[in-house]
């Protein structure tokens, strides 16, 4: 089974929050009435859902169709 590049795209919200204390670690601006740090990981959360329908979405389409 040959993996698709585009599954690399999951590293980018990984990347994304894990690394987020040491470049979004303030607390203004504030979003939502959340600190930022707060928000940027809410975010994420909320980009890796997209993130990974993206990349599901695209799989399928390479699909060979029956």
């Amino acid at each position: 089974m040959r993996r698709h590049p585009i599954r690399l795209l999951a590293l980018v919200p990984a990347v994304a929050i894990l690394g987020a204390p040491w470049f979004a670690n303030r607390i203004e601006p504030r979003i939502l009435g959340l600190p930022f740090l707060l928000a940027w990981i809410s975010g994420w959360v909320l980009g890796t859902s997209i993130v990974l329908w993206l990349i599901d979405w695209r799989e399928r389409s390479s699909l060979p169709r029956e």
